[in-house]
Parts: C-alpha cells; sequence; structure tokens
C-alpha cells in the first residue's frame, strides 16, 4: 500500500500534467501554467525526498488559513 506522500506525489504531478495540457490549449497562459507545473513537480520532489520537512516555499499563515 502507498504511504500518504506517496500519494500526494502523485497527485502533484498529475496536477502538473493537467496545467502543461491547459498551458497548451491557451497560448496565453501556456507561461504561467508552465510555472506551476514546475512547481507542482517540485514539491513532488521534496514530498517524496523528506515527507517531515519544512517547506521554504510556502507562507505558514497562508496555510493556517486554508485549513
Amino acid at each position: 500500500m502507498p504511504s500518504n506522500a506517496e500519494v500526494a506525489a502523485k497527485l502533484l504531478r498529475d496536477a502538473a500534467g493537467f496545467f502543461i495540457s491547459i498551458g497548451q490549449q491557451n497560448p496565453d497562459i501556456n507561461p504561467d501554467m508552465e510555472i506551476n507545473a514546475k512547481t507542482f513537480r517540485g514539491i513532488a520532489a521534496l514530498v517524496e525526498s523528506d515527507p517531515e520537512g519544512e517547506c521554504l516555499y510556502v507562507d505558514p499563515i497562508r496555510v493556517e488559513d486554508a485549513k
């Protein structure tokens, strides 16, 4: 059975693929979608390599507000 981190990483990579697909269909937003995809892939790698690590990319206040 996969770990929560493995599932999260897969979901993040799938979302990155979605952003790439949307960007390919909409050239005006393609640069933004590529940035989103790169970010999601990077976070997926972090989740896999250090699931308990602290993420420097996220503002903790915003994360608390999202709960």
